[in-house]
């Protein structure tokens, strides 16, 4: 992830909402260079959140490794203006909040570095500010500059351009902020995951037989995610290797989805297939992190392109993606193992890795995954991997 620039954050200036109109008034407020007073990486590294105060006005901004994504307001720190200060705007600084929207119009102390706390919710894809504990701002993940949705905060009332109404949106937020809360405090006791990787292990067991090998594809890193062997059996020709460990948090994003994604928060992903297990298995150090890495999720029918050179591709026959499959049983070869009925919280959904070629990949983003699926069938493509 490339160094992040503080300066000039977020320009405000570009928001769609903000235009200069009558009555609105420039208001002359100095301010200093931005200091930052709290910045934090999400613990799956794909995201940084940034606080910054110049004096005059405090701004949360929540960045990608390709720049800011969201931002919001967080306090005013000299007199409120009647209007927008588009002097400050136009300069490239953070918005002084009017003074009908924001609860100390009269200004407040900067904030304390020491008392503020970011708190990553569970995905990865946005955060909470806290402040003595309690939350001050929220940039969730559908927080989007681009879309015109700034971030939710603990002072503003109603909604402006440059920060949402936190108040307002507790009854949403609040049970998510409570989550993240426990969620993390689950996470740091090391007892915990283990015990999680063997309930997962013990599902596998119950569905496919006795394990073999287990391989650590997190590198050490969140999500923590491995690979359990499930060797050939007398009525199964063929290995089963699936993750352990992706079912632990939810996927990024998915909530935005609605009913298209209903169900699917959790998933764990699996291969079928003659191949080495150790040479298959490494297509799990690309795909184990991957939703939290490109802060995405995974469904049935999606496809993803492989990130190098096609001869590099683990599962070879020059193919250049994966896609994903909840039930690849309308491709040639055996009937599908039943992974069902594992649950963290929520159901957990196995999703069945098959490699595509490019070309293959594009039809399915032109006519949809079921075309895709139609033209493998027809291909008498097995899901099976070998």
């Amino acid at each position: 992830m490339s160094t992040l620039t503080c300066r000039k954050s977020v320009d405000f200036v570009t928001m769609p909402t903000l235009r200069r109109g009558a009555g609105q008034t420039r208001i002359t407020a100095s301010p200093e260079q931005p200091r930052i007073l709290l910045e934090s990486e999400s613990p799956y590294g794909s995201r940084r959140v940034v606080v910054e105060c110049d004096g005059a006005t405090t701004a949360a901004y929540l960045h990608s490794a390709d720049g800011p994504v969201a931002a919001t307001w967080i306090a005013n720190h000299v007199p409120a203006p009647e209007t927008t200060d588009l002097a400050r705007l136009d300069a490239g600084h953070a918005p002084v909040m009017p003074a009908a929207h924001t609860k100390h119009p009269d200004g407040r102390p900067v904030l304390e570095p020491g008392a503020l706390r970011a708190l990553w919710l569970e995905e990865g894809d946005g955060v909470v500010i806290l402040e003595y504990g309690g939350p001050l701002a929220v940039l969730a993940g559908w927080c989007d500059m681009a879309r015109g949705m700034p971030g939710y905060c603990r002072d503003v009332i109603g909604q402006t351009p440059f920060g949402w109404s936190l108040d307002d949106a507790m009854e949403g937020l609040g049970p998510r902020i409570a989550q993240a809360e426990d969620f993390w405090r689950w996470r740091a006791e090391a007892s915990n995951w283990a015990g999680f990787q063997q309930a997962v292990l013990g599902h596998l067991l119950g569905k496919l037989g006795p394990g073999g090998r287990y391989w650590d594809v997190g590198g050490g890193k969140q999500p923590l995610v491995g690979v359990s062997e499930r060797p050939p059996t007398a009525l199964r020709p063929y290995t089963v290797l699936s993750t352990a460990g992706m079912s632990c948090q939810r996927m990024p994003v998915i909530e935005q989805m609605g009913d298209l994604a209903k169900g699917g928060a959790r998933i764990e992903l699996a291969i079928a297939t003659t191949m080495p297990s150790a040479e298959a298995a490494r297509i799990f150090l690309w795909l184990g992190q991957y939703p939290w890495r490109e802060v995405t999720w995974l469904g049935d029918g999606h496809c993803v392109a492989w990130y190098h050179e096609p001869s590099t591709f683990p599962l070879g026959g020059g193919s250049e993606g994966v896609l994903f499959l909840d039930k690849p049983g309308s491709l040639i070869g055996p009937d599908v193992p039943d992974l069902s009925g594992f649950s963290f919280g929520e159901p957990v959904r196995w999703l069945w890795v098959v490699p595509i070629s490019d070309r293959e990949r594009v039809l399915a983003a032109e006519r949809g995954p079921a075309s895709l699926v139609t033209h493998l069938a027809a291909q008498r493509r097995s899901w099976v991997v070998g």
